[in-house]
């Protein structure tokens, strides 16, 4: 008998019941279920394997079918299942036959699947369909596939250049901005946002990603010997906007600080000075509107750790090792009202040029980067 897994597989794509010489549907059944079940210790590595051999050589009418199982896989099953449409979709090109660009298509737009299996069938698609890129890819600038967006947003930048080369400014302007709307990756919102300045435009970028500007923060308490990172300081304990407290060389409250950086950047040396083995917090109230999930997104070089509402997110006690933006990502749930996010940044001893900065950068967003604000900031654009 068929296991749930392989009922539910059937219902996804009709085109399951396709018999073939070569592989039963049963057979495909049994072996995508297997696959989709791929045990992360690797202990059932042999019937995987042999399953994988199953799926590989289907006919290529099942691809479909094959790129449904990946909704809902363990990670390395649907590594296992990514690799078997490679290879049967590979086979049809070397034949130089064909695909079931219908039902491939079909499977891309349908934004229930999981998004890297919508990625990889619009990859194979178009290399047997050059027609199906623009055709798809002008229904995509808001997809929940980040690489299926990032292709649409690449057209929509080539289309607005297009336009700006014929000096139709204000349709250029216009064509530029809905790329914009569009875009979530840092690099192409740098290069939308440089071809709007020249055109006399402004962006603003912290909005557009949603890093948050507006910070409490109180500092140096102190970190020599690295003992900062795990010493409990007042801010641990209570958040009080008026408390004053013993730091590392006096007296220390908190103080508002707004940062113009445009991507967020929050600079503890601009305050306090370039300090070494020291710690600092920073305290941000975020209001949201309702209940809702959303991914905090951290870029730092220094040790730190994060709170919301007074429960622990995580820490790393790491320094100077690198930074980019959204280094770390952590998906957690906002309450309805006021949410208290705090960090605290430590700076070591090293005194080397690459050591100075004791900095980071927070945003608020989806799973697909897009920004989610806080519902008292400013509305302007």
């Amino acid at each position: 008998m068929p296991s749930a897994v392989a009922v539910r597989l059937a219902l996804l794509c009709p085109l399951i019941a396709l018999a073939t010489v070569t592989t039963r549907a049963d057979d495909l059944l049994q072996a995508l279920s297997v696959l989709q079940q791929a045990s992360q210790d690797g202990r059932d590595h042999r019937e995987v394997a042999r399953a994988w051999q199953v799926v590989a050589h289907a006919d290529a009418r099942r691809l479909p079918a094959v790129l449904a199982a990946i909704d809902g896989a363990t990670p390395l099953g649907a590594n296992w299942l990514r690799s078997a449409v490679d290879a049967a979709a590979g086979r049809q090109l070397d034949r130089q036959a064909d695909l079931p660009r219908e039902a491939m298509e079909a499977f891309i737009l349908d934004r229930q699947h999981d998004p890297r299996a919508r990625y990889l069938a619009y990859r194979w698609l178009v290399r047997f369909d050059e027609t199906a890129r623009e055709r798809l890819l002008e229904q995509m600038a808001n997809d929940p596939s980040v690489e299926l967006r990032r292709e649409a947003v690449d057209r929509l930048i080539r289309q607005a250049k297009t336009i700006d080369v014929l000096r139709q400014r204000e349709e250029a302007i216009e064509a530029y901005r809905s790329a914009l709307h569009a875009a979530r990756d840092q690099d192409q919102v740098k290069q939308i946002a440089a071809a709007l300045k020249k055109l006399g435009q402004t962006v603003d970028l912290p909005r557009h990603f949603g890093f948050i500007t507006q910070w409490k923060l109180i500092a140096p308490f102190d970190n020599s010997d690295r003992k900062g990172f795990d010493a409990v300081y007042p801010p641990e304990r209570e958040l009080n906007a008026r408390g004053v407290y013993k730091g590392k060389t006096g007296s220390v409250k908190w103080r508002p600080f707004e940062t113009d950086h445009p991507f967020g950047m929050v600079d503890f040396n601009k305050p306090y000075g370039k300090l070494k083995e020291v710690v600092g917090y920073a305290w941000a109230d975020f209001r949201s509107e309702r209940e809702q999930q959303v991914e905090l997104r951290l870029g730092c070089k220094n040790a730190w750790k994060l709170w919301l509402n007074d429960e622990f997110i995580f820490g790393r006690d790491e320094y100077h090792r690198g930074m980019q933006m959204d280094q770390y990502r952590y998906r957690v749930t906002l309450r309805p009202g006021v949410n208290r996010i705090l960090l605290k940044i430590c700076q070591n001893e090293q005194q080397e040029d690459w050591t100075v900065q004791w900095e980071f950068q927070l945003r608020v967003c989806d799973a697909t980067g897009t920004a989610i604000l806080s519902a008292d900031r400013d509305g302007s654009s």
